[in-house]
């Protein structure tokens, strides 16, 4: 048996979080022990969804939970959203790759998603509200697309100083593993 996988959230503006994510084509333990490894970081990080990219992975897998209860957690692998539909809400979103920054954005009520469970089951479902939002923004994600992509030019220049630092965070990462002996 093999030590279970520990993934740490992949901030703004990493490169991998702008790629669009390739499709899952094996149906296995593998899938199952990431999905297990994406709650779990999902949960440590006080998060309500969480997509493999986010965790340095170009895989089209994502996963949520709107309330916390244990029954709720629900995967989505090879996620296609079929139809949105229903009045455009204003809702104050966050994002893990994204810390401490919180945007108005505006997302339609509903969404109908096509996708597989991990053991390979066919999902279609309608989703509504909160669940609805969490699943567009975690799609977003497998699309390259990003909490900043959806802010409006006022969110943006509201956060334009959070924005910069994560941009000067991710410089100075890179600049030091360029330095660092190896």
């Amino acid at each position: 048996m093999s030590e279970p996988v520990e993934f740490e959230v992949v901030l703004y503006p990493d490169p991998i979080l702008r790629r669009v994510a390739d499709p899952i084509e094996r149906f296995d333990d593998a899938l199952r022990d990431l999905v297990h490894a994406m709650f779990s970081r999902m949960k440590k990080s006080n998060g309500v969804g969480l997509a493999a990219p986010q965790v340095g992975l170009r895989q089209r897998v994502l996963v949520l939970n709107p309330t916390g209860e244990k029954a709720d957690d629900l995967a989505l692998v090879n996620p296609t959203i079929v139809a949105r539909a229903g009045p455009r809400v204003v809702y104050d979103e966050g994002c893990l790759s994204f810390p401490g920054i919180f945007a108005e954005i505006v997302r339609p009520e509903r969404c109908t998603v096509r996708a597989f469970d991990p053991l390979g089951n066919p999902i279609e479902k309608e989703f509504e509200e909160f669940t609805s939002r969490i699943i567009q923004h975690e799609y977003d994600h497998l699309e390259g697309v990003l909490l900043v992509d959806r802010m409006s030019p006022a969110e943006k220049q509201k956060h334009k100083g959070a924005l910069e630092d994560l941009v000067h965070r991710h410089k100075r990462g890179r600049a030091s593993a360029v330095t660092r002996p190896g």
